[in-house]
């Protein structure tokens, strides 16, 4: 059955860092689903932004689980590490290592099961969604970005919400269970794109909005319209 509304994640890249808690505390009470956490190593994307003992500190206060998007090469090193700071959903991307891109995704989503999480894979906006096809059966969630990773309040690519659509047909062909995100330039507006979406993430639009419950209660009542 098709959801009434999407599950809401905001990005804490778009938070005020100096108020982490309370930025935490206050997503939640608007009515937030997950809390989005932007890890980049200024290597495969360029930003540089938090690790793992950030992550052990938003665990301490946050009461809805940790959506942990890698943005970093080598991700195995680190899985463990996220994994025991208390993300619940981490998220690594397929286009680090396309050569060899199948075992490298069972790799990493065996991995990250293995250390009690939900595993996601991440594709670029140039990154066809049939790509990922044969990679379905081994993840959690896809999350399909509507930006180039890297940095937040850029805008929203319209080609990729298609992606979304073709995702869901895969995966209700092959019969699977897996959701589907999507990160970048996320709005009231942009949302309506993205009805086969389960998850949406926005930065800018909740944590720049003068009111959390508003801006999210928008955006869940976006796939009524989608």
């Amino acid at each position: 059955m098709k959801k009434k509304h999407f599950e809401i994640s905001p990005s804490i890249l778009s938070a005020d860092f100096a108020n982490l808690q309370k930025e935490v505390e206050a997503v939640t009470q608007a009515g937030a689903d997950y809390l989005h956490v932007d890890v980049m190593d200024g290597h495969f994307v360029p930003n540089l932004t938090i690790g793992a003992p950030v992550v052990a500190a938003l665990k301490r206060v946050s009461k809805i689980p940790l959506d942990c998007h890698l943005m970093i090469t080598n991700p195995e090193k680190y899985i463990s590490d996220f994994a025991q700071a208390g993300a619940e959903i981490i998220t690594v991307h397929y286009e680090l290592s396309q050569d060899s891109s199948e075992q490298n995704a069972k790799t990493l989503a065996s991995l990250i099961k293995a250390h009690g999480c939900r595993a996601g894979l991440s594709i670029k906006p140039k990154t066809p969604a049939q790509e990922i096809f044969h990679l379905l059966g081994l993840f959690d969630l896809i999350l399909v970005m509507s930006v180039e990773p890297g940095f937040s309040g850029q805008k929203f690519i319209p080609e990729c919400a298609l992606k979304l659509g073709e995702l869901k047909r895969e995966i209700d062909r092959q019969g699977l269970s897996c959701l589907l995100e999507i990160d970048g330039g996320i709005n009231e507006e942009t949302a309506k794109a993205c009805g086969d979406a389960d998850i949406l993430v926005a930065g800018h639009m909740v944590f720049r909005s003068p009111s959390y419950t508003e801006a999210i209660q928008k955006l869940k009542a976006a796939k009524l319209t989608s």
